[in-house]
């Protein structure tokens, strides 16, 4: 069994600590079958760390001496145990010490190896759908089902190429252990796969499949590290059970605005956040001095797309006492597109920093006029800082790549658009359920 630098089911402390357990993948499929190369085009595509180890038991010097006799493809002869301890801990954003093996010597090789936590990690063996322990553990898995003739092809020519062992052993261990533990514990876990990709290593479409929809799951994680002017809120149980209420389509009016209010407030906090400070000195009602800061209130303005983007008026005025606050109607026409029907900004917008309001980041387009009018006003394009509630990454991508120098905060990024252009999950008509109209 192997394991390369991937989530099972999340735990307090490490929501609490902003900690994301990692997304893991098992590739399992019979010995030779390819699993390595697509586990290494898998592990390139998604830019991650590669791990490439072993959890055999360490021989003794009796069952050394009879190696050949040795079933090493019997579950029996992986410490699991081991395996089982160095993911937990992996999933908890702790280091792991990973055991090296050498293949020709058939024996553990120290010192063991420091892994870091990574985004993505590959479990990569032969049973490790084997144990239900293991199974559990996994957001993907993969079966790399290749015919038999081909996978003994492949393994002759990699034990003798590789380990330099004679071909009459290769075929002596192939047929008394490699083939019937590939029929008696191997094949019968293809069952559990979630994907089987025939022709292994040469099945391009299924691997490019994959990695795209590792990249989906991973969401918001992948996109924040692609822009580096995107920003996430730190995610809580507290904010994940805002955003629960506000989705719920039998959530009432009342409840809706109110938790509504709460997530806009803390995006908005965040949001300033990112304004320049400048140093302060303060004396304490101690007598003693305090070093601060102060953030430039009188060069701040928030500018609301209409009418999603008021209901987050409300607690800018709160954060920040007496701000100027313009507004911009964009009207979204089926045929010419959006276009520009109403703008009310201050004079001197051009001198300020400015907080774009908009719940909602679908395709992008409102915001992309929204921004484009700013710049043609004079506002510098690092000056803006977007502030949303939700963001589709279609939005996310046309608004990064257009304005690579804004500035977004968003409290969770969705899975994308459907058809109808409608953030998905999302939360529905945000201005209908936020002011009681239809």
């Amino acid at each position: 069994m192997g394991s390369r630098s991937g989530k099972s089911s999340p735990k307090v402390s490490s929501m609490e600590n902003n900690h994301k357990e990692p997304f893991i993948i098992g590739v399992a499929g019979g010995a030779a079958s390819g699993k390595t190369t697509v586990c290494d085009i898998i592990t390139q595509q998604l830019h991650g760390q590669q791990i490439i180890e072993s959890f055999y038991y360490g021989l003794s010097e009796k069952k050394l001496s009879q190696v050949h006799g040795y079933n090493f493809d019997h579950p029996d002869a992986f410490d699991t145990e081991r395996l089982l301890s160095c993911l937990k801990s992996l999933k908890c954003g702790n280091e792991a010490d990973i055991p090296n093996y050498d293949f020709k010597t058939y024996e553990k090789v120290f010192p063991e190896r420091k892994v870091s936590p990574s985004d993505v990690i590959i479990l990569e063996g032969i049973l490790v759908f084997h144990d239900p322990r293991l199974r559990e553990l996994m957001n993907m898995k993969i079966f790399v089902d290749t015919d038999a003739d081909v996978r003994l092809a492949q393994r002759i020519h990699r034990d003798t190429v590789e380990k330099g062992r004679a071909v009459t052993v290769v075929l002596e261990q192939y047929y008394k252990f490699v083939k019937p533990s590939f029929e008696d514990f191997i094949a019968p876990t293809k069952k559990y796969a979630d994907i089987i990709i025939p022709w292994g290593r040469n099945n391009k479409v299924a691997i490019d499949l994959i990695v795209q929809h590792i990249h989906t799951k991973l969401g918001q994680h992948d996109i924040c590290k692609f822009y580096s002017n995107l920003y996430v809120i730190q995610s809580t149980f507290q904010t994940r059970g805002m955003l629960t209420i506000i989705r719920d389509v039998n959530t009432s009016k009342h409840d809706f605005i109110f938790y509504a209010d709460r997530l806009i407030r803390l995006v908005v906090e965040n949001g300033l956040g990112h304004l320049p400070f400048k140093e302060k000195q303060v004396k304490t009602p101690t007598g003693a001095v305090y070093t601060g800061v102060e953030f430039c209130r009188e060069k701040l303005c928030g500018i609301s797309v209409i009418r999603s983007g008021e209901s987050m008026e409300n607690a800018l005025r709160a954060c920040c006492k007496g701000i100027k606050i313009g507004k911009i109607l964009i009207h979204k026409d089926a045929e010419e597109g959006e276009q520009l029907i109403y703008q009310h900004l201050p004079k001197d917008i051009a001198e300020r920093h400015v907080l774009l309001l908009d719940p909602i980041l679908a395709t992008g387009n409102s915001a992309v006029q929204a921004i484009s009018l700013m710049l043609e006003r004079g506002v510098q394009e690092s000056n803006i800082i977007f502030l949303n509630l939700i963001s589709a990454p279609e939005g996310i991508h046309a608004v990064c790549k257009k304005f690579p120098r804004i500035r977004i905060i968003t409290s969770e990024i969705e899975l994308g658009l459907n058809d109808e252009c409608h953030v998905i999950p999302g939360m529905g008509e945000f201005g209908d359920r936020y002011f009681g109209t239809v």
